[in-house]
């Protein structure tokens, strides 16, 4: 199918709908999100793209009794890549150790679990803006009590998205996970690592440029 097809957008629109399934019913939802191929990349980029959306609104329009922001110090950059980075690196060290531990799920699968285990941060996140207008700062126990909600949540999506995509027992979903953040931990290192290098790298032949230029003119 074709984006310019009706039929596109049709199937955009059940597998968008397919999510709020998934947050209800976890097991069956993220077994039949790929293997029944109810699920979407591309509803799963939308939902990404409304997590990035929802956190901005937050931070921004949040009462300042809960959320406390330096506008001028504000990057939504920055936000933006707080969402997207743990997404991405998450599906590339769990489909890079789960392909060692016979997972079998592929990367897209892994990359639309975890994307449609946001769901209920969006939506929760989203109503806690208003709900920040109406409530007091004594009232905040709500407040607190969703934002653990939206995490708890999510956090138990993503293990039960794991445990069906792979086919894995709750013992070795825990297990893979676990390895997943020192995995997660290890990319940073090594992009951190190699970018330090190139960046040393390029200071180095342009201080040897700036020398021959001294020495020859």
């Amino acid at each position: 199918m074709k984006i310019t097809e009706k039929a596109w957008w049709q199937h955009l629109g059940k597998t968008l709908k397919y999510s709020m399934y998934v947050c209800t019913h976890p097991f069956d939802g993220f077994w039949d999100l790929t293997n029944e191929k109810r699920g979407s990349v591309a509803a799963a980029n939308i939902i990404v793209a409304l997590a990035v959306l929802v956190e901005v609104l937050r931070l921004t329009l949040t009462n300042f009794q809960f959320v406390r922001i330096h506008m001028e110090f504000f990057n939504a950059i920055i936000i933006f890549m707080r969402i997207l980075l743990p997404v991405f690196l998450w599906t590339l060290a769990n489909w890079s150790l789960t392909t060692l531990m016979d997972g079998k799920g592929r990367m897209r699968d892994i990359y639309m679990a975890v994307a449609y285990a946001l769901v209920p941060s969006v939506i929760i996140n989203a109503f806690m803006i208003i709900l920040s207008q109406v409530i007091t700062f004594d009232e905040g126990a709500i407040y607190w009590f969703l934002m653990g909600l939206s995490v708890i949540w999510t956090g138990v999506l993503i293990i039960c998205g794991m445990m069906m995509i792979h086919d894995y027992s709750m013992r070795k979903t825990i297990l893979s996970s676990f390895l997943t953040i020192i995995g997660m931990g290890v990319i940073v290192f090594i992009f951190v690592v190699f970018f330090s290098l190139i960046s040393d790298t390029i200071a180095y032949f342009i201080s040897l440029y700036r020398e021959i230029l001294f020495r020859f003119i």
